[in-house]
């Protein structure tokens, strides 16, 4: 019997991911085209492929699960598994892992980066300075220190994202479903509508699930103070799209920053694109070296693991009642 197979759903993986899987006594195969549901059942109906190291969201349905023979695990390289349908993956034994945390310090960087241009309306300025305009003595921005941010998920995202904001010096405030404890200075608030009252900037850090999905719609955005700004590093989906694109356009809130987008990649002609405070990047919010080798290490760590019949940590298991160990 051959070695079992590790189907990459990307091009590539860092090299010490590559590294520890061939030590492990792993082959690899890497997707580099359009990974799509025909792609993956077509892929996994092979014996030897044991483990998806899974980049991206590609879907992985019932009937891709239906078709994988020797499938034991899939690893995401990252805390998103809204591609994946999780019941089908336990009803066919198959363990599902994050990298638990290796990108939070990435993505909270980000949050907060968004959140500082589109206080000080960098977009904006960068816009009409390159058009030869100079600067409106009648106008002014706001200091970040001054505003309250409202954090939406607090896991290990949402908690980096907040001490970062916190650090700069504005009011933290956070929403989520658990009771944490929270750093000293920082306050909870579990209505969500009374989070929406008090702050000048939303960052959203929740998982999308079907309760979240459309979340964040018109009636929500009313209750937003007119000069609020909403932050999505999280998922598209979580945002009503064109509800987002008419308070904006109303001004019944000054700006967003998104990461991420209802579908992916958004198509040219999105209108949030043609709107001046908007500030938009293409789902990039993790892509950093360093949370790329980090993401690579724990997914390939959890794959060699529990295919010689352990778990690297168990934290990073969301089905860990498949496990039957060695």
């Amino acid at each position: 019997m051959g070695k079992p197979v590790v189907l990459v759903t990307a091009a590539t993986v860092s090299e010490l991911a590559q590294k520890l899987l061939r030590e492990g006594g792993a082959d690899i195969e890497f997707m580099p085209g359009a990974v799509d549901e025909d792609a993956l059942a077509t892929a996994l109906a092979r014996d030897h492929v044991a483990a998806v190291l899974l980049r991206g969201s590609p879907p992985l349905t019932e009937r891709v699960f239906a078709a994988a023979r020797g499938l034991k695990i899939v690893a995401k390289h990252g805390a998103g598994v809204d591609s994946v349908d999780m019941a089908s993956a336990t009803r066919h034994g198959i363990a599902v892992m994050v990298a638990g945390g290796a990108n939070a310090d990435a993505v909270a960087e980000h949050a907060l980066t968004l959140m500082l241009c589109l206080a000080r309306e960098v977009p904006r300025f960068d816009r009409e300075t390159r058009c030869g305009a100079w600067r409106d003595l009648k106008h002014f921005t706001r200091e970040f220190h001054t505003l309250t941010v409202g954090i939406v998920g607090y896991g290990q995202i949402g908690e980096r994202t907040a001490r970062l904001v916190q650090a700069c010096g504005a009011k933290v405030v956070v929403h989520t479903r658990s009771k944490p404890a929270l750093p000293e200075g920082m306050t909870l608030e579990t209505d969500l509508e009374r989070l929406l009252e008090r702050v000048d900037v939303l960052s959203l850090h929740c998982p999308l699930t079907d309760k979240t999905r459309g979340m964040i719609g018109a009636a929500r955005f009313a209750r937003m103070k007119p000069g609020a700004i909403v932050v999505n590093t999280a998922r598209g989906p979580i945002i009503d799209e064109p509800a987002l694109v008419a308070a904006l356009k109303s001004g019944t809130i000054a700006g967003a920053g998104l990461d991420t987008f209802a579908t992916e990649p958004p198509d040219a002609a999105n209108p949030l694109f043609a709107l001046p405070n908007v500030l938009v990047t293409p789902h990039i919010a993790a892509a950093t070296t360093d949370a790329m080798v980090r993401m690579g290490t724990i997914a390939a760590s959890n794959i060699t693991s529990y295919l010689r019949g352990e778990v690297y940590d168990r934290r990073n298991f969301l089905n860990p009642e498949v496990f039957k160990g060695v």
